[in-house]
């Protein structure tokens, strides 16, 4: 992808967190622990998930796919916010910020997809038990993350391209830790009318279709939970989805909300890129190992296997 020179502006300044000196350092250390967590619980999910023979199934399998990705959202943010909190310049070149942008949309919108196509899987196990096996064949699996990789690689395609041909003549000052198309739109003096429509158009597309996906599914997995005669039943087939909805309820609400929403640098607009962007790579290994007893098992048997090796 060949970034264009269209601009006097060359590059732009990061304000990040806003906060004086001291408090930065101190946020440096907490985005730090955070980002190094991240980094920890997300490779401890894919290390389990991988390598332990009771894991090999689609609902895993989908989630291995969910920390990789995770774990790269997170890279793509995270270190330059860190750089920012000890550097004085904060600045970051029009090409690094347009990468960066890029990348967000990329693998913001894989996330999406795959927890569009865990909802399917949980439908899948829940609504049709018998003809699962064919529903969920490892081929499918297959297709459905390749489909989730190239259809959120083309939704950054389509935006990114025509965001090199913007023009920024002035104002260089970006309200925010990260780059993102919501926030350079404001800053420049072209025509940007395009721009916003094809965005919202590819958000509401990308967003609301894969969440009206995951709605129904939900809609018809809570028909089939409501039918089981017995209490216990129904709090065990719920548990098997309450990690789910727990990670789309994070994300889905503070990204649609950034992406849909008239930028206005207000606080509000970090505090929402920071939970879909910093918070839930975060959370998500730890919603899914502390709620689950199969994957608190398997992290039991890899331990126990390390600790035979180092012997």
């Amino acid at each position: 992808m060949a970034l264009g020179n269209h601009s006097t502006i060359t590059e732009f300044i990061l304000l990040g967190l806003p906060a004086d000196p001291n408090i930065q350092a101190l946020l440096f250390v907490l985005f730090l622990e955070i980002y190094l967590l991240t980094l920890m619980g997300n490779l401890m999910m894919l290390l389990v998930i991988r390598t332990d023979s009771h894991l090999q199934t689609p609902m895993y399998f989908f989630l291995s796919h969910l920390s990789f990705v995770d774990l790269c959202f997170s890279s793509v943010t995270v270190p330059k916010l860190l750089e920012n909190l000890l550097s004085k310049t904060k600045i970051i070149s029009k090409e690094g910020c347009l990468i960066q942008a890029f990348f967000v949309l990329d693998i913001g919108g894989t996330e999406t997809l795959l927890l569009s196509a865990m909802a399917y899987d949980h439908y899948a196990a829940i609504c049709h038990p018998l003809l699962y096996g064919q529903m969920m064949s490892s081929q499918v699996c297959m297709r459905l993350v390749w489909a989730s990789r190239s259809l959120s690689f083309l939704d950054a395609v389509i935006n990114i391209p025509l965001a090199t041909n913007l023009n920024f003549c002035e104002t260089r000052t970006i309200s925010h830790y990260s780059c993102e198309l919501p926030s350079l739109f404001p800053l420049s003096c072209s025509d940007v009318t395009s721009n916003v429509t094809v965005l919202v158009v590819s958000t509401v597309l990308h967003g609301f279709g894969t969440f009206l996906l995951i709605f129904l599914s939900y809609v018809r997995i809570a028909s089939i939970i409501l039918s089981i005669s017995t209490t216990t039943g129904r709090s065990k087939t719920f548990s098997t989805c309450f990690s789910h909805l727990v990670t789309v309820s994070f994300f889905y609400g503070s990204a649609l909300l950034r992406y849909l929403l008239p930028t206005s640098g207000s606080p509000l607009e970090l505090i929402f890129s920071i939970q879909y962007a910093v918070v839930t790579p975060l959370v998500n290994p730890l919603i899914y190992s502390l709620k689950n007893k199969e994957v608190k098992a398997a992290l039991k048997r890899t331990l126990e296997k390390c600790l035979q090796w180092h012997r």
